[in-house]
């Protein structure tokens, strides 16, 4: 406001005048410098947020958990009898890795609160899907056996399919889980599509 050989005091207000650029950054400029400074992939996210895949994985897993209690295979004889997945595992237990993979899924979703952690644990998901996908295949080519003198008939029921068509969309949605790097839009802060990202 003033040229510096004009006045060293302010006539109105009795500060010291100085050049702007030795002046403090106001807290409101701190507040924006901070906020600049986070990295967009490291943003964290609201708890309730669904996208990026969060959504249809929580949404996989609770299905998967239904499928592992529903039915795996339908018994006519010697006796009727139905066998979920949970009944299998009791018996056999290779067969808990089915159950026990759609909890850990569900909680590997809910507590990713980035971009960089969502797609840092793609593998994992990833792995727990395919476990799903295996124990599946296995139980479908490892068949339970008659015994000579006991005839054995037996349907595999829809709970066994369903658990290994889920495994598979795990699978995928795994590989896509926390969204592509290009677009960075998320609830915390609008991004538009000229903006430069560092």
């Amino acid at each position: 406001m003033y040229v510096e050989s004009e006045t060293s005091i302010c006539p109105q207000c009795d500060l010291p005048v100085i050049p702007f650029a030795e002046l403090e950054e106001s807290e409101d400029a701190r507040q924006l410098d901070a906020q600049d400074a986070v990295d967009p992939l490291d943003e964290r996210l609201n708890p309730q947020f669904m996208g990026r895949g969060r959504g249809l994985l929580i949404v996989l897993g609770i299905a998967g958990i239904a499928a592992f209690f529903g039915p795996w295979l339908e018994q006519t004889a010697p006796e009727l009898r139905t066998w979920s997945g949970y009944q299998f595992a009791r018996r056999l237990g290779w067969l808990w890795a089915a159950g026990i993979a759609w909890p850990i899924m569900i909680t590997l979703a809910v507590t990713r609160r980035t971009i960089r952690q969502m797609r840092g644990a793609r593998f994992a998901i990833g792995m727990l899907a395919a476990i799903v996908v295996t124990t599946v295949v296995a139980r479908l080519v490892i068949s339970p056996t008659a015994s000579p003198y006991v005839p054995l008939r037996f349907e595999y029921g829809w709970g066994l399919y369903a658990a290994g068509a889920l495994g598979l969309v795990a699978l995928v949605a795994a590989l896509r889980f926390g969204g592509s790097t290009i677009d960075l839009n998320t609830t915390q802060q609008l991004r538009h599509d000229d903006e430069t990202l560092h």
